[in-house]
């Protein structure tokens, strides 16, 4: 045996079915994918500056995403030597845990919650501590009880994904006083532009606390999904840790400079921000008015509750040409996420979803 040991035990992570493959299996033309949490859009302002890079494609990116990092530093009001670029959250939580976990350490996660954090802690051999949500939330008194001297990492989903509900600024900051400063608290924001007002200033938890990384992507709202980028924002020694166990190049030129462009361009970001609040609107009042079971989201979805196994419905509306996510995959086999698309797609998501409630799977 050449690999680690456990590694058959680990299930890899199902990425939401691409919109190319349900159109090759089932014959269809036109196909809306609401499964995977993207802004339905494409960035005009994104594709003039990616095209503009293409003439060095022959060349390495810079390493340090210099410009990047200098304006982003500037955005946030930290140093430029907190931050650290990955390839999406994903990488970043992998280097995480890459850089900390030994024999025996134990990393806090939530049940069900982004199944990232399962699979790379699980890689890197360390004893992974579920606890369950209560009523589909952290429930960070449950996970701080757990803590142990073996504890090395908590990782907390802030919204969390999949469910779309988070922790408040209260609950984060009562959370934080019962954790040992020895353990390193994880706060992946991917959501945090689309979060209510009373979300945890985490910036200043980590001023006051240190050990704290906060991970965050540009793939949802400011759309980058495909150029796969992410940060992280935490203590210098840490950053300088993490910076200097990644891949040399791991962000290509077209994400830097697609990255730098969205970070100047507040007016994109607020105006996808106000469109899918307008059109999780339209999603609640349908949904609520078929007498679906659903719960209000602080991301771009919304979980629904289908009281039964979605498998059914799921291939009735792929043969209809919508895409939505089971979750199966999180131990949640009755319910499955839809992703606020652009507004035609939402309204045949809801026709679709009529149709099977009324009988239309015949």
């Amino acid at each position: 045996m050449i690999f680690k040991k456990g590694l058959d035990k680990i299930t890899p992570y199902e990425p939401g079915k691409p919109i190319e493959e349900v159109k090759r299996a089932l014959g269809l033309k036109e196909v809306y994918k609401l499964a995977s949490n993207e802004i339905p859009f494409t960035p005009d302002y994104i594709r003039k500056a990616v095209s503009k890079e293409v003439k060095n494609i022959n060349r390495y990116p810079e390493g340090s995403s210099f410009y990047l990092r200098k304006n982003l530093a500037l955005k946030l009001k930290v140093k430029e030597s907190q931050l650290v670029f990955g390839n999406g959250s994903d990488e970043l939580i992998t280097l995480i845990l890459r850089a900390t976990i030994e024999d025996n350490d134990e990393v806090i996660i939530g049940y069900p919650t982004f199944l990232v954090y399962e699979i790379q802690a699980a890689v890197c051999g360390a004893k992974i501590i579920k606890v369950p949500l209560y009523n589909l939330r952290y429930d960070l008194r449950s996970m701080a009880k757990r803590v142990t001297g073996k504890t090395k990492i908590i990782f907390i989903a802030n919204p969390d994904n999949p469910t779309g509900t988070y922790v408040n600024q209260e609950e984060v900051r009562s959370f934080l006083k019962s954790i040992p400063k020895s353990v390193l608290v994880v706060f992946d924001e991917a959501y945090f532009e689309f979060a209510p007002s009373d979300f945890p200033k985490t910036f200043d938890f980590l001023k006051k606390r240190g050990n704290i990384v906060i991970t965050r992507t540009f793939s949802k709202v400011y759309g980058l999904a495909g150029l796969r980028i992410g940060y992280a924002v935490t203590t210098e020694k840490i950053a300088g840790v993490l910076n200097k166990i990644r891949e040399p190049f791991n962000i290509n030129r077209f994400a830097q400079v697609a990255a730098l462009a969205a970070v100047k361009n507040d007016k994109f970001m607020k105006a996808t921000r106000t469109y899918v609040l307008r059109e999780k609107g339209y999603l609640y009042r349908e949904l609520k008015r078929l007498n679906v079971t659903f719960g209000k989201s602080a991301t771009n979805f919304v979980l629904i509750d289908f009281k039964k196994d979605t498998g059914r419905l799921n291939n009735y509306l792929l043969k209809k040409g919508i895409i939505v996510r089971p979750l199966t995959g999180w131990g949640l086999k009755n319910y499955f996420r839809v992703t606020a698309g652009f507004h035609k797609e939402n309204v045949k998501f809801i026709k679709c979803l009529a149709s099977y409630l009324d009988g239309g799977l015949k």
